[in-house]
């Protein structure tokens, strides 16, 4: 589909900086959990994945993947479970290995090209026999595992699986690894390295002398920590090899279910290689669409009812047949 010329997405006047839109929604923007109820189900390797459900007793469900050392429990998944609840459907979101608050079994953890672990999600979900609609829904990592499974599946998907929406995707791995490793990006990064330190310790602690963070204070950005542990963990060669691997952008001219891709043109954290102008298209089936704001998961508005913009987005997409 052509690209989507005009996003009617505006930014309050003074949250107009693509920094300060990422942050502000993780400063401000609080939410009760306590309505979530939590299944565990356990994967082929002997490991677990812990999924969060909200019901409504609908029969369509969204399932909802995050971001980067994300949760259920970040803000922008439970805005967004909060606006399909209100629409009167159902959502799942589901946390990544080691992401639900319990480090996982498997030396393993999670990547961006994880697709095996949404998969087993997906199969749980269609084996109950409940659901008649399944839509999927991914922030920022979890929005390239979703292109990524979609791609990959192409026409082989289940046929409940109506649509999908992702938003803030690094589509290009290599592209949004170097815009992370800027000067400008410097306290993400280490936000982010700092977390994945954490993860690191408490594996070492569960599996003794399998993993070591020897060094570890020598790592500056995802490509040394990708070499030294993403990619001999989850058997791909080196940095490079999982990034070229588990792009997305290579596998959305596969996609066979109509898909919004949402990526503000202000995003801190995608490269121009994260705007898959040309591969959407010559597509039938996926849309591009690129407020000129927005940030990074954040698409702030202020409404009575604390509703953002990226959440009636999804649903105004997600409603059409």
């Amino acid at each position: 589909m052509p690209l989507i010329d005009k996003s009617d997405y505006c930014a309050p006047l003074f949250l107009q900086n693509g920094h300060v839109q990422s942050i502000y929604p993780t400063l401000f923007r609080r939410f009760d959990t306590d309505f979530y109820q939590r299944e565990r189900i356990f994967t082929p390797d002997d490991d677990f994945l812990d999924i969060d459900w909200s019901r409504t007793g609908s029969n369509t469900l969204a399932i909802i993947s995050h971001g980067l050392e994300g949760s259920s429990h970040r803000n922008y998944v439970v805005g967004m479970v909060k606006m399909l609840n209100r629409n009167g459907w159902d959502a799942l979101a589901w946390n990544y290995r080691s992401c639900s608050g319990e480090i996982n079994r498997q030396l393993r953890f999670y990547t961006s090209g994880t697709t095996d672990d949404l998969e087993q999600v997906i199969q749980h979900i269609i084996k109950a026999e409940f659901y008649k609609k399944i839509v999927l829904i991914g922030f920022s990592m979890g929005g390239n595992l979703t292109l990524l499974y979609l791609g990959q599946k192409s026409g082989q998907i289940d046929n409940k699986i109506e649509r999908a929406v992702v938003f803030s995707v690094p589509c290009d791995l290599k592209a949004s690894t170097h815009e992370l490793a800027k000067f400008k990006n410097k306290i993400f990064m280490r936000r982010f390295l700092v977390a994945l330190h954490k993860k690191i310790r408490a594996k070492m602690e569960v599996m003794p002398g399998q993993i070591n963070d020897d060094g570890y204070h020598l790592i500056k950005n995802f490509k040394m920590y990708d070499d030294k542990y993403t990619a001999p963990l989850h058997g791909f060669k080196n940095a490079e090899d999982y990034w070229k691997r588990c792009s997305s952008n290579q596998f959305i001219p596969e996609i066979k279910i109509p898909t919004l891709i949402v990526n503000a043109r202000n995003d801190p954290f995608i490269a121009d290689g994260c705007y898959p102008i040309k591969e959407t298209s010559s597509s039938k089936y996926v849309f591009l669409e690129i407020p000129r704001s927005g940030g990074h998961v954040g698409f702030i508005q202020f409404k009575k009812d604390k509703s953002y913009w990226s959440e009636e987005r999804a649903i105004e997409f997600l409603k059409q047949s």
